[in-house]
């Protein structure tokens, strides 16, 4: 990986963590337009940098996190189910992420779902008689958790299924995007952790140096990558949230099948996806 690369990987990654469009799906796509070699370190990196995109949830939302203990709670209760499926299918996810093939199909999957789903859950009108949930609860919290362990296949969006979830469960479209973005939080430091481990235990295995696990040029790079993650990022979440309140998430699913689609041509024909 070049500093060019990390740069590129880091900005798809903030323009699209909190889109339901894939942010891992999209950075597979992008190392393989570009050219980037799989090594252990770069499958590292599109974890590690997704670090500084969900601190902007953090800068957003700074207030929400000193508001209870239950707030809390109820992270936890719906972050649970992912550490379950993490820790149980850690090797087959890893073995996923170097599908390109997965990620297209999933692109289009999801986005024929994202297409309907604004009929599926038509948002209440309190002046009619409504009554849209804008704070989940313990129940609503675990269903949601349920949902986001989808996303452990490439292409899928945690950021679509958590939010697919949370409208399941009446929430409005705004409340569900939010507490997806909240419980992106643990969920992406846990797997962040977990990767970083991993790595150096397999280092470890290999009779590697760990005084010097990362070089001095990979370190700059996660420090650039989290960087320009957590900036993009920033900007995403301030224009998502008031776009999907207002427009829903029909434009999200028409990208994620041309997008999707594209790709599948692109592998059915043979076509070269490394353009650089």
């Amino acid at each position: 990986m070049t500093y060019w690369h990390a740069l590129l990987l880091a900005i798809v990654e903030g323009l699209t963590e909190f889109l339901p469009v894939s942010s891992t799906g999209h950075m597979i796509i992008a190392s393989a337009l570009l050219g980037i070699p799989v090594t252990p370190f770069f499958k590292l990196y599109l974890v590690v940098i997704q670090l500084g995109a969900i601190l902007s949830v953090f800068a957003v939302y700074w207030r929400r996190f000193f508001q209870s203990i239950d707030f809390y709670l109820k992270l936890l209760v719906a972050f649970l189910p992912i550490v379950l499926v993490g820790l149980l299918f850690k090797k087959h996810i890893d073995a996923l992420l170097e599908s390109v093939t997965t990620v297209a199909v999933m692109l289009v999957v999801g986005g024929v779902v994202l297409l309907f789903i604004d009929r599926w859950f038509p948002q209440k009108d309190p002046n009619e008689g409504g009554h849209p949930v804008t704070n989940p609860g313990f129940k609503e919290a675990l269903m949601i958790g349920l949902f986001q362990c989808l996303a452990v296949v490439p292409g899928t969006s945690r950021s679509a299924a958590t939010i697919i979830g949370g409208l399941t469960q009446k929430l409005t479209r705004q409340s569900a995007a939010e507490f997806a973005f909240f419980l992106a939080m643990p969920t992406m430091a846990a797997a962040a952790v977990k990767d970083v481990y991993d790595y150096y235990k397999d280092a470890k295995a290999q009779g590697g140096d760990l005084s010097h696990l990362f070089s001095a040029e990979q370190l700059k790079q996660l420090a650039l990558g989290n960087a320009v993650a957590f900036v993009v990022a920033l900007l995403a979440i301030r224009l998502f949230v008031g776009f999907v309140a207002k427009y829903g998430f029909r434009a999200f699913g028409i990208y994620r099948i041309i997008a999707g689609g594209i790709l599948l041509i692109m592998l059915a024909l043979k076509l070269p996806l490394n353009l650089v």
